[in-house]
């Protein structure tokens, strides 16, 4: 089992979810853990009797709501390091970084946009850890400039990360955002619709997550969905 983690303030559940739909298309079993103080996917992912927590599956995801660790996860499943390939996992608290073992992740991506509050929380998250963590940017914006990026580095100055020199761009396009809530809506995960520049950031991610998988699946995946 792979575990990917998604670190950060700013709304990334349809993110995750998406790029788990298509590593579900290439073949791989996943799991999506919500971990977030808001529970989104509470909201979008369909469950047909929610509690306090539980697992659900959407369009052949396993989604998680609602468990505070790794721990309680494997006492609700069993063992899930033998289940999937697979587990992505969202994260907006310290707190649960270090519950869900983030710090032990293949991959960890950091996922902001340039509001104060999504940098400045985003950052928060790690900042009580002391060991030197390795991440990605993924970065959200309508008209990326490398000053916003500049910004991102002088706030991250003091807190022990290692930025990898290559970034994930996705463009805050309000036509991405329409089709988004359309397919909320009808509860389906299409990516058709989506813009250009916002698959071709799925597609990069996904590459990175399973660079085992020939580049050839992945497009016929995309067309699939």
């Amino acid at each position: 089992m792979r575990k990917i983690g998604f670190i950060g303030a700013f709304e990334k559940t349809d993110l995750i979810i998406y790029t788990a739909r298509i590593l579900t298309e290439v073949g791989k079993r996943v799991l999506v853990i919500d971990t977030t103080i808001l529970q989104k996917a509470r909201y979008i992912v369909p469950c047909i009797a929610p509690t306090k927590f539980y697992v659900t599956e959407y369009e052949g995801i396993d989604v998680a709501v609602g468990f505070d660790d790794l721990e309680s996860l494997n006492g609700y499943m069993g063992d899930i390091e033998n289940d999937y390939d697979l587990v992505l996992i969202d994260v907006d608290s310290y707190e649960k970084f270090d519950s869900f073992e983030i710090i032990n992740s293949e991959r960890i991506y950091f996922v902001t946009a340039f509001d104060s509050f999504s940098l400045k929380k985003g950052i928060e998250i790690i900042g009580t850890m002391r060991q030197k963590i390795r991440m990605k940017k993924i970065l959200f914006e309508r008209e990326y400039t490398e000053e916003d990026d500049e910004y991102l580095n002088f706030l991250s100055l003091t807190y022990p990360i290692e930025w990898d020199e290559e970034k994930i761009y996705f463009p805050y396009d309000q036509g991405d955002l329409t089709a988004i809530i359309e397919n909320q809506r009808v509860t389906k995960i299409k990516l058709k619709n989506l813009s250009e520049e916002y698959r071709e950031g799925l597609f990069i991610l996904t590459q990175e997550i399973v660079p085992e998988i020939k580049t050839a699946e992945i497009k016929k995946a995309f067309k699939n969905i």
